[in-house]
């Protein structure tokens, strides 16, 4: 009698005679199908440390092409672009920034199918973790799957969230511009700085997302502008330095030490928060490299403006010093997640690295065509956030494709 040896779930091997394989067959695609505890999105086949989607194509190096299908969805299909965003809505005159998408050297990056992603993250949830950018790409998520389902805002949560009710799937955001526990110390903050003085912990993770990290499949980590801002660094209770505090006998670290030391301490928290409930692997974290700006003719508090109307070439745009250095911080801090990660059994590490694709894109932010609230913000001119529809979606593309491949 012939045998046939197959893989149960589990790790579990039998060995049945030939005839009873159709029904064995039969019966493990019932019990897959039913198996309501694995994750439906794969993790990424990472190449090298670059995170890109395949071993053959890295989709973080390419060109932006036109895109005459663009734009996917407009302020009347989705209910959630924030003011910040809505360029079309704020006058802007020209529609050319939204005609383009991303294409990597040598494959092909398909826009997201809302239908697809919604029918594999069926009863997941997703939190985007960051700086008011990780929300713009929440809210170019959440407008991309407007097509398919219109979300709900989902009131169960700490952060702000929506809800895909038939597919029971939860997107939310959490405000955390430093990623760890930060005060604002001094409102008026050091002379002539125009912002507050921060205080940051860096050896402690923001409890507002970090207590909640567990209960979500997909965590999503970004965050760099706020940095710039003046701060005092605090570990294990001590004063340690500060980045611009002009306080006497206190050393300067400049901005690159918290980056690095908030980086390490919320990614080892997201990736040790452990499986979410009813789960039996752990949790995906993706880390979001920075998000360069584009001002042009001046500074963000003075004359700098981005009027550009076309996307530019690879290279054309030179990102400066210090974002070259943010960016290479996150880099090191990821890898260095991800070896621990993998030596403890914790999340899966994915590096969603867009900061090249995105510093093609000079015409694709608000400018003055955003919700002005001059009681609130004192910048005339956004160069540093993204309309929506536009850039920002492909940054979704992305993410997909990392999830699904």
């Amino acid at each position: 009698m012939k045998f046939h040896e197959i893989k149960l779930p589990y790790t579990i091997h039998c060995a049945i005679p030939a005839a009873l394989l159709a029904t064995c067959l039969v019966i493990l695609a019932v019990v897959i199908l039913q198996d309501d505890s694995e994750p439906l999105l794969p993790s990424l086949v990472a190449d090298g440390d670059s995170g890109s989607a395949n071993l053959s194509c890295n989709i973080f190096k390419g060109e932006w092409v036109p895109d005459p299908g663009a734009p996917c969805y407009t302020a009347e299909t989705c209910p959630v672009i924030h003011g910040h965003y809505d360029c079309l809505r704020y006058g802007r005159p020209d529609l050319g920034f939204i005609r383009w998408r991303w294409r990597p050297a040598g494959c092909e990056l398909p826009h997201l199918d809302p239908a697809r992603f919604l029918r594999a993250a069926r009863g997941r949830s997703m939190a985007f973790v960051g700086d008011s950018l990780a929300r713009n790409q929440m809210h170019s998520l959440v407008c991309l799957l407007a097509r398919a389902e219109t979300p709900s805002p989902w009131t169960n949560a700490a952060g702000h969230a929506f809800r895909f009710r038939r597919h029971r799937f939860t997107v939310a955001s959490f405000w955390s511009p430093f990623l760890v526990h930060a005060a604002e110390a001094d409102p008026d903050g050091p002379a002539r700085s125009g912002a507050g003085l921060w205080s940051l912990h860096l050896d402690e993770p923001d409890a507002g997302w970090a207590a909640r990290a567990s209960e979500f499949d997909y965590v999503v980590v970004s965050a760099g502008s706020w940095f710039f801002r003046p701060s005092v660094f605090h570990e294990r209770g001590h004063l340690v330095g500060c980045n611009a505090c002009l306080a006497p006998n206190v050393t300067d670290l400049t901005l690159r030490y918290p980056l690095r030391k908030a980086f390490r301490t919320a990614l080892r928290a997201a990736a040790a928060a452990g499986a979410p409930p009813g789960r039996r692997r752990a949790r995906t974290v993706v880390v979001g490299t920075v998000s360069p700006s584009h001002y042009e003719n001046g500074t963000w508090n003075e004359d700098g403006d981005c009027a550009r109307t076309r996307p530019l070439a690879r290279g054309e745009w030179e990102v400066n010093a210090v974002e070259k250095e943010m960016h290479a911080i996150q880099v090191e801090e990821f890898a260095a997640a991800r070896r621990e990660a993998k030596g403890k059994g914790a999340a899966r590490m994915l590096l969603l690295d867009a900061t090249e694709a995105m510093a093609q894109r000079p015409d694709a932010h608000p400018g003055k065509y955003r919700l002005w609230q001059p009681d609130r913000f004192n910048v005339s001119r956004d160069c540093l956030h993204w309309c929506l529809p536009g850039a920002m979606d492909a940054c979704n593309d992305m993410l997909l494709h990392m999830l699904l491949h």
